[in-house]
């Protein structure tokens, strides 16, 4: 691979923190998602919402999970080699996502191995902690991504 000055499998060193994002959180973006992919009360009209568990109106989880992917490849996905993803281990909803929020991720590295059946690539479980401006965490998720490596062993 020529060094294109994109990140590679060796690049993602299993314990590394990265942070970035600044994603601002609109009523109108909870609103118009919601009508169209989750269109349960708590997410679509504040007087519904103030009298559920989630006490107001709250961003639906797919929505936090779409704006979490919009802030990965903003901040270094698209910079990668990036080949994919075989899945999401894990996502978790810790507190609501609400209008005016600003989200941003720390992203650490959980772990890091060399594919065995395509030495060309390996794999990274990346896990993402998504944080509200106030720093307390609103969504975590695990995934494996495959990226192409620079130097594969024969």
């Amino acid at each position: 691979m020529a060094d294109d000055g994109k990140l590679a499998f060796e690049d993602f060193a299993v314990g590394a923190v990265a942070a970035f994002g600044d994603y601002a959180v609109t009523e109108d973006e909870i609103v118009t998602f919601a009508a169209q992919f989750d269109p349960q009360p708590i997410h679509l009209d504040d007087d519904a919402a103030k009298n559920s568990l989630l006490g107001g109106l709250a961003a639906s989880g797919w929505h936090t999970c779409a704006m979490t992917m919009r802030m990965i490849c903003d901040g270094f996905l698209l910079n990668t080699h990036s080949l994919g993803s075989p899945g999401i281990k894990e996502v978790r909803w810790r507190q609501p996502v609400r209008p005016g929020d600003r989200l941003s991720i720390e992203r650490t590295c959980v772990s890091a191995r060399p594919s065995k059946s395509r030495p060309d690539t390996g794999l990274c479980v990346l896990r993402y902690d998504v944080k509200t401006q106030t720093g307390a965490v609103a969504m975590t998720m695990e995934a494996t991504h495959i990226f192409a490596r620079r130097e594969a062993s024969e």
